[in-house]
């Protein structure tokens, strides 16, 4: 059973950037800890929602059992850091290169009126949904387009209203079946630059 195992490493670069190496050249004390580390600290408090003190803990468990000559920023300098915090975002490809997109789907319930109808005894019980569909790049991770539809679009009709080309890429005994819809289409299409190539 691997339901709720958790695995963290640091990799050497993350080790080697902990502390600052290179000086600004700006008055004062020089910084202890480098952006990253601050960073890294803030990404795990906000994914286990952890408030300031906690989060040095946690930081603080995690260095010790991987057993790494590092120290965990305290809560204070968190909250200090945070408000000026540079985050270095990674570079988009060029608009005219071709990506492999990573297309899915997670619900929303809306709340509202709704919601409260549904405390009331002898309401309807059925709840409000939206479809949140994200598009992630496959090497870099990282969202390039998202839309907001009703609970009864399905993702690769959401990727044709996304203006984006899809590719599905077919079985090895997949036969070509009456186009009725776009997303068929594209699918017998793909059969037949599959069986092109081979």
């Amino acid at each position: 059973m691997s339901r709720g195992s958790l695995t963290v490493w640091f990799d050497q670069e993350s080790i080697h950037s902990w502390h600052p190496t290179i000086l600004t050249g700006q008055r004062g004390r020089p910084e202890h800890y480098s952006d990253l580390a601050i960073q890294c600290c803030l990404t795990l408090k906000m994914v286990f929602k952890l408030p300031l003190r906690a989060t040095q803990g946690f930081v603080e468990s995690l260095l010790k059992l991987l057993k790494l000559p590092l120290t965990a920023p305290d809560y204070s300098l968190l909250s200090k850091r945070q408000k000026s915090l540079c985050l270095k975002l990674p570079d988009k490809i060029k608009s005219m290169e071709s990506m492999h997109l990573v297309v899915d789907s997670t619900g929303l319930k809306l709340y509202g009126e709704g919601e409260w109808k549904v405390r009331q005894p002898g309401k309807d019980k059925r709840r409000t949904w939206l479809k949140l569909h994200l598009a992630i790049h496959e090497s870099a991770h990282r969202i390039e387009a998202c839309l907001l539809t009703s609970a009864n679009v399905h993702d690769s009709e959401a990727v044709i209203k996304a203006d984006t080309r899809p590719c599905f890429p077919p079985r090895k005994n997949a036969v070509r079946h009456k186009a009725t819809d776009e997303a068929w289409r594209l699918r017998n299409h793909a059969i037949g630059r599959t069986r092109d190539w081979a």
